[in-house]
């Protein structure tokens, strides 16, 4: 099937103290949370000046694809939308129209499949069309990545880096925790979420020659009584007597919020606690692998080649989702964490 643009649509994060408020807005619409909730979570983008870095690192990355796919094809047009702050998807998907775009294939900042990191993009796109109207581009999107070749190799080289980061005489017994954000068991239980997780560190892990490591979840939110994903990452650190520990956000694929505040500022300062050396591992990004993976799932798609890379035992995910795939449950959605995903 032709397509005559790309999309790289992400969440989006705010990029001053101004935007802060209405981005969390944006993020919480139609969903019942505490505005002390809300003002709660404020405080970890005010720490940090109210700026995520996850748009400076989307400009970065649709730079770089766009200088990859004018050297090697296909010379089309990069464009880029955002869930919940601006460049917003429907004010992209206007332009797209505007510049007469008709069909688009979007590549989402996600590497995973579940309700928030695929499903809730789906419906995004049908929603913004609506808001567009006549003339709204059809957008399609390419498939989930977690086992791609490339975006192993990228996380495989960041975990190796990190590791020698530490003390020498720690790097052989340090412990390495694949970390990713915690989703409601009832969630979970719909998507191949926890089992592609748990697919992509092991194939990191093995990359990187690391043969002791542990899936740990992180930005847990919602009531007690309700199950989420475990074990915590900030639990296991405050139970281990481990003297070196590498983290690894293998959930998620550049360095915004949940990264730099939970990871860089919580779990961190556990280990600065209990006497532990940490390094934390850099997020896939904008690195010139990844770029390259981005343009392969471009290309094997438009050719509709037969043999899609994948490493491991799931195989590749589908180029379209079955309907009704990844459903949310109404009750976990109430208690989502108001950040970014």
């Amino acid at each position: 099937m032709p397509y005559d643009a790309i999309l790289v649509l992400s969440f989006g994060g705010p990029e001053s103290k101004e935007d802060v408020i209405p981005f969390l807005e944006n993020v919480l619409r139609g969903r019942n949370v505490p505005r002390e909730r809300m003002l709660e979570v404020a405080e970890h983008y005010y720490h940090f000046g109210g700026r995520s870095p996850i748009n400076d690192q989307n400009r970065a990355l649709v730079a770089g694809l766009r200088n990859e796919l004018a050297a090697h094809g296909p010379d089309l047009p990069v464009y880029w939308g955002n869930r919940n702050w601006h460049p917003l998807l429907p004010d992209t998907l206007a332009r797209m129209r505007d510049d007469g775009v008709r069909r688009a294939l979007a590549f989402v900042t996600s590497a995973y499949s579940s309700y928030s990191s695929c499903r809730q993009y789906l419906k995004d796109i049908d929603r913004a069309r609506e808001q567009v109207g006549e003339g709204a581009p059809e957008v399609h999107k390419v498939r989930v990545f977690y086992n791609h070749p490339l975006f192993i190799e990228v996380m495989a080289s960041n975990l190796y880096q990190a590791v020698a980061g530490l003390p020498e005489n720690l790097r052989d017994e340090a412990m390495v925790l694949f970390t990713a954000h915690s989703i409601p068991l009832s969630m979970a239980s719909n998507s191949a979420y926890q089992q592609q997780i748990e697919e992509a560190s092991r194939l990191v892990a093995e990359g990187a020659g690391r043969r002791s490591w542990k899936v740990v979840y992180q930005s847990r939110s919602g009531p007690p009584s309700q199950p989420w994903l475990e074990p915590d990452v900030c639990d296991v650190l405050h139970e281990s007597d481990a003297r070196a520990v590498v983290i690894v956000p293998i959930g998620f694929t550049s360095d915004h919020m949940e990264v730099l505040y939970d990871l860089d500022e919580e779990a961190r300062g556990v280990c600065e606690e209990r006497g532990i050396a940490v390094q934390r591992a850099a997020t896939a990004g904008a690195d010139p692998r990844f770029i390259r993976m981005i343009r392969e799932l471009i290309v094997e798609r438009m050719e509709d080649r037969p043999v899609r890379p994948a490493l491991g035992e799931l195989g590749p995910g589908p180029d379209r989702c079955a309907d009704g795939c990844c459903p949310s449950s109404r009750r976990s959605l109430k208690f989502l964490k108001a950040s970014e995903t």
